[in-house]
């Protein structure tokens, strides 16, 4: 028999002898349940007592027995009082117990269970030998048996002791004792047999009980840790042990509504980790997870009687004094920064001062996260309060998450094309779509006032399905009218691929306008590419089989533009516009460009460069062969009727593959 196996017979004896060890939630379920059992049990011994008190009592009298009085006394009522006030003693502890909540003192609960209990047993002996000498059943002993082993819950091995060395005792009484009826001393065999039968039809009960009771508790002990575990996550961050954010907004709501409180000198913080992102590259998820514990307790610490939580990822909420409140979150980001060199970790904090009575919590903290957000990349500022230059951007900001259903429902959101064009023919051979929001209150708003905004709030795809849309409807409108038109590319982002199926948005669109897939090409960020998403390259297989071509935006902007090289297939590679930043000063800057052109042809790749603004720069990459250029050097973005006024006035032309498409 392997170890194994023989512990687990092992553990099946202990645990149906009962002598395996119980938590402390079932060793108080096991007390509770004795008390609850000890009411009824005393309640029916008291008055079966007292019934026989005044039994016994009225029998002397009726059949004037008086002058045997002392005979009765130790026969009877000794032993009746004594049962009686054991039983009123039990029921007043196991009152005290189960009605006053009294959870002290248990030890005397269980020391009375077994006075109690032992004079049960006592009284039953007692009284079924005088019975026996008489000729009568022993019903007494029986009964007192089964009240104490059946009623109250025992570990097996405890019933067996209680059943076996009261049976033993008892029967070793009745075997010196001569049987009334037949002269016979002890037993008959029968009377064995029948006694044998009781004393196991007991103890399998008392298991079964001890089983079934020992079930129940741990079912119960298991829906209380569920329950505690359950309540202890509606108020409490499971990562950092923190309050989370459904109980900071309860209880912020409600500070700020007392009267006692000073809303002029409260504020509240929103701390965010700088680089964060950086740090779980490099340390893994699990050292990212120790850090945000040591982080979340350095501000709780730091804020000691404040409303601390975590609020989402690296970010953490503060209710607090505004006094010291700079002092305290600028000593914070030190202590942070001083933790390791490689990574340099700074915890901003942006904070908001609630304005006259002004109480809701998730307005003051998306405030207080507009102000961290802004001193983002400043390494030189740890602290913003929220002022007026920030709340004119807010409301921008929650102006253009507002309107942008109704910017595109009101064709507010217009593309601009910026030309690609030719290095060896200097014509244009594709155009860039860019958004541009012309609003009636804020006039023309550039791309930076709201795409960053609209992918925080996670509504970038509404604003990309409409410019496919738009530029799809100008393809036909130029077809139709016999104009020129070329290929135009497309930016795609990153959540896009997540928040719709952008791809067949593309088709759907690409459909309706009767625009084929040789006229759009979608470009990819390479930022977007280093998450290693799988749904991503998917909708790239997609797009591809379709007929579209892909372009990789912004290469060389990351860390990873090898790997995504590595990983995914390009059509065009678009060369990032810092490349050309100091061309003129930079010796490192053309051999640079030079060598990306020449992998881009070996990866059977078209070469992009954007950013062009001189003569000079266009000219190098001519001579490099990158085969296509786009900057302020040609065009910056412009509508469509501009840019077909550059062309009527000569000082722009399309490539003549382009020149005359009509449907």
């Amino acid at each position: 028999m392997d170890s194994q196996k023989k512990k687990s017979i092992i553990s099946a004896i202990k645990q149906i002898a009962g002598v395996d060890k119980h938590s402390e939630y079932v060793d108080n379920y096991m007390y509770a349940t004795n008390m609850r059992a000890s009411i009824y049990m005393s309640l029916l011994v008291i008055v079966l007592e007292i019934w026989m008190i005044i039994r016994l009592t009225k029998t002397i009298i009726e059949n004037d027995l008086t002058a045997n009085l002392k005979h009765y006394f130790e026969a009877y009522y000794l032993n009746y009082f004594i049962l009686l006030g054991a039983g009123i003693a039990m029921l007043l502890i196991a009152l005290r117990f189960v009605l006053w909540k009294k959870t002290d003192k248990k030890y005397l609960g269980t020391a009375m269970k077994w006075v109690f209990s032992f004079i049960c047993i006592y009284f039953g002996i007692k009284i079924s030998m005088q019975d026996y000498a008489k000729g009568e059943q022993i019903l007494t002993f029986l009964t007192m048996e089964l009240f104490v082993v059946c009623l109250l819950t025992w570990r097996p091995v405890v019933g067996f002791g209680i059943l076996t060395s009261s049976y033993l005792i008892f029967f070793y009484k009745i075997g010196k004792m001569p049987a009334p009826n037949t002269g016979e001393q002890g037993l008959t065999l029968a009377s064995q047999i029948n006694s044998f039968t009781m004393w196991l039809s007991t103890m399998l009960f008392c298991i079964s009980n001890y089983r079934n009771m020992l079930s129940q508790a741990l079912k119960e002990e298991r829906m209380e840790k569920i329950n505690a575990h359950l309540s202890r996550i509606s108020v409490e961050d499971e990562l950092t042990g923190i309050h989370n954010m459904v109980y900071f907004r309860s209880e912020s709501e409600k500070l700020m509504k007392y009267v006692t409180t000073d809303r002029s000198k409260v504020v509240f913080l929103f701390f965010d980790i700088e680089n964060f992102k950086s740090f779980n590259e490099k340390y893994g998820f699990i050292e990212g997870n120790v850090l945000l514990k040591k982080v979340a307790n350095m501000i709780s610490d730091a804020f000691p009687h404040s409303l601390v939580s975590r609020f989402s990822d690296d970010h953490f909420v503060v209710l607090t004094r505004f006094d010291q409140s700079e002092e305290t979150a600028e000593r914070l980001s030190r202590e942070i920064g001083s933790f390791q060199d490689e990574i340099h970790l700074q915890l901003k904090c942006g904070a908001y001062k609630p304005d006259g009575d002004e109480t809701d919590p998730s307005i003051a903290c998306d405030r207080a996260r507009f102000a961290c957000n802004s001193i983002k990349k400043h390494y030189d500022c740890v602290y913003r309060l929220y002022d007026k230059v920030l709340e004119d951007k807010f409301q921008l900001k929650q102006y253009i998450v507002n309107s942008i259903d109704s910017a595109i429902a009101n064709d507010c959101i217009k593309v601009y094309y910026q030309p690609v064009v030719s290095t060896k023919t200097g014509k244009i051979v594709g155009l860039e779509a860019l958004a541009r929001w012309k609003d009636p209150r804020y006039g023309l708003l550039p791309p930076a006032s709201f795409i960053e905004i609209l992918e925080e709030y996670r509504q970038i795809h509404k604003l990309d399905i409409c410019i496919i849309n738009n530029v799809c409807r100008d393809y036909r409108n130029a077809t139709k009218n016999g104009l020129p038109f070329v290929p135009v590319s497309l930016n795609f982002s990153r959540l896009d691929f997540e928040l719709c199926d952008i791809v067949e948005e593309l088709k759907k669109s690409a459909a309706k306008y009767s625009v084929p897939s040789a006229f759009l090409d979608v470009e990819i960020t390479e930022s977007a590419l280093t998450d290693q998403l799988g749904y991503l390259q998917d909708a790239m297989d997609r797009l591809r089989e379709a007929g579209y071509r892909i372009w990789l935006d912004d290469f060389g902007s990351g860390y990873s533009s090898m790997n995504v090289l590595k990983d995914y297939q390009f059509d065009v590679l678009k060369i990032d516009m810092k490349f050309l930043t100091g061309f003129a000063n930079n010796p490192k800057t053309r051999p640079i460009i030079s060598n990306i052109v020449d992998l881009t042809k070996r990866l059977n790749m078209i070469s992009l460069t954007e950013g062009v603004e001189t003569k000079e720069q266009f000219d190098f990459l001519a001579s490099i062969n990158c085969e296509r250029a786009q900057g302020f050097l040609f065009s910056r973005p412009v509508p469509e009727e501009e840019l077909r006024k550059l062309v009527s006035d000569g000082k722009l032309s399309f490539s003549e593959e382009y020149r005359s498409i009509q449907v």
